[in-house]
């Protein structure tokens, strides 16, 4: 009897080995990994590079199992771009995922909602209304350079002491959303400034991002310590962001005046008082949470950058004062209709935002059967798109391993934008915020180093390190480290 009872368990471990290494038809080549687990344990601290080897081993699409779950992989800007452009709504999905339909509580939002014809109603009213507060009579041009001249006098004030000032950019770039959002600015002391900076930071730390990243490949882990309750930390968070975003929008609707749209708020208040079905309270309150999530962090970390390779390039900070100079003198004032004759600077945001890109991960999903490079990919099957692969792919960029803003500089002498240039993701969900980001990242630039020579820290025994912190699963963050601001 135990002799049979061992070929019998023999047997039907064969059978299950069998059942986990089998592929559907057509379906892309890759790694199965281990049984339960996939390749989970094999993607490393930066799983984006992971994913690129793979990639050169399988082809440009891949297919890998993570857990029990075949994922697609795409890490290369032709199929990137087939993808998510020619093939615009079928690849605009997100992934099923207890933790994603908790976070957007059932498809509220726009950031972890799924893809239906509500989400593209919200998703064309919210890129409509910032492009009305960033260009209309209530200008944020002007509001950026207010903020960046605040910023200013507190660089000032240092005395060319060293100082760590991410907090403050934190706090400078959410103000800015404050703006086009609630309609007001808050002193960088304010409890609800420094609430809403708080949430978001823990919304995106490294320490939130390894839950949902577990709970992603591992929905089943979701319920289960501890990544329970790391999971239930992020809801928490989230929570508390909706209820004070909640106060506000009382606070507007005592104030509301259909003749006078102050702020983002108050356009949606207009949607719901018009009676239109999809408008409701709680996708307001979800929605403007998203928008202040995925505006402030990745504003702020670019910044971050910013002054971590003025560092480590000082001839990168030197070029780049000598055009300002050469366009506004010392003490000019900046405005976006100088951006066409500032090449050198424009150049040097995109390297910044291609070397060190907003995100490395973009996870998505299928919404109906399709095919991708002659491969079938039913409906539903979980998709990551590499976009730091795109950006570091040697077949578009000559070296892509070293800072070189050069690139992005034509034979003429002026920037040039190549179509894999693509930071701010594109198609269906490129990030509705990017012309707003481009504009605080211009000013913020401009104005600081007109000003300032950006110097290391004179007690640091060697520059901040290279290296990255991925938070909330997919954002890079550079190390804190401490910059001096010596007065020109």
């Amino acid at each position: 009897m135990i002799v049979e009872a061992l070929i019998i368990c023999f047997m039907l471990v064969l059978y299950g080995i069998k059942v986990w290494y089998r592929r559907p038809p057509n379906s892309p080549p890759g790694p199965r990994g281990l049984p339960i687990f996939g390749n989970a344990f094999f993607l490393g601290k930066d799983p984006q590079k992971t994913f690129r080897d793979w990639g050169k081993k399988y082809g440009k699409v891949l297919s890998v199992r993570l857990g029990s779950t075949d994922w697609i992989s795409v890490n290369d800007y032709a199929t990137f771009h087939q993808a998510f452009v020619k093939q615009l709504t079928t690849f605009s999905g997100i992934p099923i995922c207890p933790m994603f339909m908790e976070l957007s509580d059932r498809n509220n939002g726009i950031a972890f909602a799924d893809h239906a014809p509500s989400w593209q109603t919200h998703r064309r009213h919210v890129v409509a209304t910032l492009r009305r507060f960033e260009l209309g009579k209530r200008s944020m041009e002007t509001k950026i350079f207010n903020e960046a001249s605040q910023l200013n006098e507190f660089l000032r004030s240092t005395n060319g002491k060293a100082v760590d000032i991410g907090d403050l950019l934190h706090k400078m770039t959410t103000n800015i959303i404050c703006h086009g959002i609630f309609g007001k600015k808050y002193e960088y002391e304010d409890p609800t400034l420094c609430s809403l900076v708080e949430m978001i930071t823990k919304m995106v730390s490294a320490e939130f991002g390894e839950s949902m990243q577990t709970a992603l490949l591992f929905p089943w882990l979701r319920f289960i310590p501890p990544v329970s309750s790391g999971c239930d930390k992020i809801l928490r968070t989230r929570k508390r962001m909706i209820d004070l975003i909640d106060e506000v929008v009382v606070e507007h609707e005592k104030s509301y005046d259909e003749e006078d749209m102050r702020d983002f708020i108050d356009c949606y208040l207009k949607e719901m008082k018009a009676g239109k079905e999809l408008f409701t309270r709680k996708q307001l309150l979800y929605e403007v949470s998203d928008l202040f999530a995925g505006g402030t962090d990745t504003t702020s970390n670019t910044l971050k950058w910013s002054l971590h390779a003025f560092l480590h390039y000082p001839q990168s900070q030197s070029k780049l004062r000598k055009e300002i100079f050469d366009v506004l003198g010392p003490s000019g004032n900046v405005n976006m209709s100088h951006e066409p004759n500032m090449p050198y600077t424009q150049a040097f945001i995109y390297e910044i935002l291609r070397f060190h890109p907003l995100l490395g991960l973009i996870y998505r999903s299928t919404t109906e059967d399709t095919e991708l490079e002659g491969y079938s990919i039913p409906k539903g099957t979980p998709v990551i798109f590499n976009l730091w692969a795109v950006l570091m792919d040697p077949d578009y960029w000559h070296e892509p391993d070293k800072f070189k803003p050069e690139r992005f500089i034509d034979d003429k002498g002026n920037f040039f934008k190549p179509s894999c240039a693509v930071p701010f993701n594109i198609g269906g969900r490129q990030c509705p915020g990017e012309r707003l980001a481009r504009m605080e990242l211009f000013i913020y630039l401009v104005t600081m180093v007109q000003r300032f020579e950006i110097l290391p820290d004179p007690d640091a025994a060697e520059l901040p390190s290279t290296d990255w912190i991925i938070g909330g699963g997919i954002f890079f963050s550079p190390p804190s480290f401490k910059v001096a601001f010596k007065e020109i």
